[in-house]
């Protein structure tokens, strides 16, 4: 099981960065390699994603929201992950939003990749889109502040 952690300081409000991770079909628009996703209902969500040149499909369930503090998930069928997404308040204008996730690479290309940073790398690189993404926007485009 391969383990990543990556933490980024957006210069948004914690309800504002938490508001807007809810949002969760419109990820493909700052997670590469994400096509979609797809919200059944309040905890399960369809995704499909291009992962080391292979499409791949799972349902996701979301096994613990709290809102402005942290999303947790873990698949259900198809690609194994599982993790939490939290939300740290830094100041009234700014959030600390980690991503700790476990997943099983499969395969050479997935195992060589973990072993190499790859996935660290591009969890990282989403976050900075992620950033860009709120930032820019400076409020969200929606918002679900159910809790699980």
């Amino acid at each position: 099981m391969a383990q990543i952690t990556e933490s980024i300081d957006v210069a948004v409000p914690v309800r504002t960065a938490y508001n807007q991770w809810t949002q969760f079909e419109e990820f493909p628009q700052f997670m590469e390699g994400v096509e979609s996703v797809q919200q059944l209902d309040d905890t399960h969500l369809r995704w499909v994603a291009e992962i080391g040149n292979k499409r791949e499909e799972w349902d996701a369930e979301i096994t613990e929201q709290n809102p402005d503090e942290r999303v947790a998930w873990a698949a259900r069928g198809g690609k194994g992950n599982a993790g939490v997404v939290t939300f740290h308040r830094l100041n009234d204008d700014e959030t600390r939003v980690t991503v700790q996730m476990d997943w099983e690479p499969e395969g050479v290309v997935e195992n060589v990749g973990t072993a190499l940073g790859f996935d660290d790398r591009q969890v990282s690189k989403d976050l900075d889109r992620f950033k860009e993404l709120i930032e820019s926007r400076g409020q969200e485009s929606g918002a679900w502040r159910g809790e699980v």
